[in-house]
């Protein structure tokens, strides 16, 4: 059994990529369980979905410590659910900023300069990039979720034209191509 977190927040595609990972595990022929949770997610309030695949699963609910795997959208929204990840578990995360209310009101501080060094402190296992910035490049801030989907597919090592078609399912026929090059980038990125 293996368990993978994403978390965001609200807005960044997160439901759409776990969707998507959902997917193509049941295709690759495991058992699945999706949990998400999505509040205030139109808000910009945190986003996250759990999936624990295997051969049986009986129940999507993750305990702490517990999960192989975080993909994490936003760099805060990564240390949130930090208490998630096993011991030298994996943590991939967009180095991306989004402000809370607290902070965005001046009544709270981001802890940017805390956030990779208690990261390390549980997991060696880390991988940041900027997939802002490569979206902005492929000209649709839009596909962030996708190249981040890439990132989380070649850890995985499962069939790729799996996911090429589950993502040409998934999403519209107008945003398919943009989005496959973006998933492309993702899954070609070399490990730092």
């Amino acid at each position: 059994m293996k368990t993978i977190i994403i978390c965001g927040v609200g807005g960044q595609g997160i439901i759409l990529a776990s969707d998507i990972l959902s997917d193509v595990l049941m295709e690759a022929g495991f058992d699945v369980k999706k949990s998400e949770v999505h509040g205030m997610s139109q808000r910009g309030g945190d986003v996250i979905t759990t999936i624990r695949y295997g051969e049986k699963i009986y129940s999507p609910i993750v305990g702490e410590d517990s999960a192989d795997l975080i993909l994490a959208f936003e760099k805060l929204e990564a240390l949130r659910t930090l208490k998630y990840l096993r011991k030298d578990g994996t943590m991939l995360i967009n180095d991306y900023r989004w402000d809370p209310i607290p902070v965005a009101t001046g009544t709270m501080e981001y802890p940017e300069e805390e956030i990779l060094p208690k990261i390390r402190e549980k997991t060696k296992h880390i991988q940041t990039v900027d997939a802002l910035a490569k979206a902005k490049e492929l000209g649709n801030i839009k596909v962030v979720n996708l190249y981040l989907l890439g990132l989380l597919a070649k850890e995985l090592g499962l069939e790729k034209s799996l996911w090429a078609a589950m993502i040409s399912r998934r999403v519209p026929p107008k945003a398919k191509e943009v989005n496959l090059k973006a998933f492309d980038q993702g899954y070609g990125e070399v490990r730092s």
